[in-house]
């Protein structure tokens, strides 16, 4: 499976993630043209981590995310459902709790965590609003969501310079950087489909959570979606 399709099998997912897990991070970095320590940044400090703090860090892949919050001394569980993904995670990053984890039918109990967080992952779900209520019922009444996520560039002609990167420059850079190309055009296809700012935000509320706001990084490229639990 060298990439999945716009129907997000999860199996289909996970294989193409497990194929691109050694080189990640760094190819990450080269596709967001460096931007991607500084949205980490600042959604670690949209979820202001301190000690003693519960936080499901769903979709962690490698663990990045998970990283800086475990650094300031909460107790993070970096969920994943690549097995490529874990197993890189573990090798790079040992001192982080790995465990594997489907989006749409989390294994934790009812109401565990003080906060739930998801970075570029709720895209590659099968169902939003399904995997939206599966973090609603493992988090604490008064706990918080936290979903970092490519969004819409909120000035129209960047938006248009923006979208021809996605669908022409990227793939031709992951051809020369990644071990699986294909899965970075699978990528440019599901954030062209995903809802803009507006549009998640509603989901996320018609998922049961409230008060939701969202913080735009670079020019709305991506969006950093906060919301409560009655």
């Amino acid at each position: 499976m060298s990439r999945a399709n716009m129907d997000k099998n999860p199996e289909e997912v996970a294989a193409m993630f497990d194929g691109v897990a050694k080189r990640y991070d760094l190819v990450n970095d080269l596709l967001s043209l460096g931007q991607t320590k500084a949205w980490r940044k600042a959604t670690t400090k949209i979820i202001a981590p301190k000690p003693g703090m519960k936080i499901l860090d769903l979709a962690a892949g490698t663990g990045a995310s998970s990283e800086p919050l475990a650094a300031a001394g909460a107790a993070v569980i970096a969920a994943d459902f690549s097995e490529g993904m874990i197993a890189a995670g573990r090798k790079s990053r040992p001192q982080l709790t790995f465990t594997k984890a489907d989006a749409l039918n989390l294994p934790f109990a009812d109401g565990q965590f003080d906060l739930v967080t998801i970075s570029f992952g709720l895209r590659n779900t099968q169902h939003t609003e399904r995997a939206l209520a599966e973090l609603l019922r493992v988090t604490k009444s008064g706990g918080h969501l936290v979903v970092c996520e490519f969004s819409s560039p909120t000035f129209a002609p960047f938006r248009t310079i923006y979208t021809n990167y996605l669908m022409g420059a990227l793939p031709s850079i992951a051809k020369v950087t990644s071990s699986n190309p294909d899965a970075y055009i699978y990528l440019a296809e599901s954030i062209r489909a995903w809802p803009n700012q507006e549009a998640l935000a509603a989901k996320i509320s018609g998922a049961g959570w409230r008060d939701v706001t969202w913080t735009n990084l670079t020019g709305g490229v991506v969006a950093v979606h906060k919301a409560s639990k009655p």
